[in-house]
């Protein structure tokens, strides 16, 4: 890097200072779990002595859960070795059948996942955001950026289903919705996707929903569909319609990069998957509100009855049960 030259080819350069800070991560990681390692064990060391201290045992037992937690974060990002998964992720959550009901379970995904990033110490950024006629969305599509983003989202893709006391419902009877989690990676190789202008149409319309009074008086919201594969992205949460078009044109490509994948990741397993529907018996998690409380991942059997830290963006447990699973 401290060569004169090495800016002169940026693409190259910029993958150098990339894998540079992703090196410089391990370490870092690797350093607190070393840190930790050896804190425990000089509280251990007190605590042969003195275990009849209170504040003692409180402060090994924190030691120890920071100790643990450390380890399964080294612990799976050691499973993620797809090399899209240091990349950064893009999310759309679709409501199911419900109307109401599945858009807002759908906007209580979208805060969990927000808060999720939050806790990671992620950004994340909404693509296009279509509200619901009474509550809840449509539609969104968040771009979640941080080291290995879509390696964790990815165990997230698929139907989620929730069970509670509808709001909605003047009868207060229990409802069961639906909604439809997709994780498209955002890697590197992004740019090397290129889109010609004769496989694309784009369409503006006059956004719709929250944004204010300029969005809904010019056609700043765009919509671009790839005509070979009839892939459809729509982006209006911005007030340009150049940014709309450049977030959805980024959006495409992240959808064309994952089919890609996906394509020669059913070659080399030769087989092939179907499509679920957003409905009962394809969920792979349930959020069970009412007549008690539990969330059950159908696909690992991990489950915990405190919805709440669940909704408030702690899934990792659920996230780190699948990528071992796999």
């Amino acid at each position: 890097m401290a060569a004169p030259d090495f800016w002169d080819d940026r693409k190259s350069a910029e993958a150098v200072t990339r894998s540079l800070s992703a090196e410089k991560r391990v370490l870092t990681d690797f350093g607190a779990l070393r840190g930790a390692e050896e804190e425990v064990a000089l509280l251990l060391e007190m605590a042969a002595e003195d275990g009849d201290d209170p504040d003692l045992r409180a402060e090994l037992k924190k030691g120890l859960k920071r100790l643990a937690l450390l380890v399964s974060e080294m612990e799976t990002r050691s499973i993620l070795r797809e090399p899209e998964d240091p990349g950064d992720a893009i999310l759309t959550i679709h409501p199911g059948a419900g109307g109401t009901e599945s858009q807002d379970w759908a906007a209580m995904l979208l805060r969990m996942y927000q808060r999720w990033a939050e806790r990671h110490g992620f950004e994340y950024s909404i693509l296009d955001y279509l509200s619901g006629e009474e509550a809840g969305i449509k539609s969104v599509t968040a771009e979640i950026r941080g080291p290995y983003s879509y390696g964790h989202l990815k165990a997230e893709g698929g139907v989620h289903r929730l069970v509670r006391i509808s709001p909605f419902d003047a009868a207060h009877r229990r409802h069961t919705s639906f909604a439809s989690v997709f994780v498209y990676p955002e890697p590197e190789e992004i740019e090397e996707i290129e889109l010609k202008e004769s496989e694309i149409r784009v369409e503006t319309f006059r956004a719709s929903g929250a944004g204010g009074q300029h969005v809904n008086k010019t056609d700043s919201a765009v919509r671009v569909t790839h005509v070979p594969t009839g892939i459809v992205v729509s982006c209006q949460s911005e007030r340009s319609q150049h940014r709309n078009r450049a977030n959805a044109l980024k959006v495409l490509k992240a959808r064309l990069m994952a089919a890609r994948i996906e394509e020669e990741r059913e070659k080399r397993a030769k087989k092939d998957e179907e499509k679920k529907d957003i409905a009962w018996g394809n969920q792979i998690r349930s959020y069970v509100f009412q007549p008690y409380s539990l969330v059950k991942d159908h696909r690992t059997g991990c489950e915990t009855g405190n919805v709440q830290a669940v909704m408030d963006g702690e899934i990792d447990d659920f996230v780190q049960a699948f990528l071992r699973a796999r």
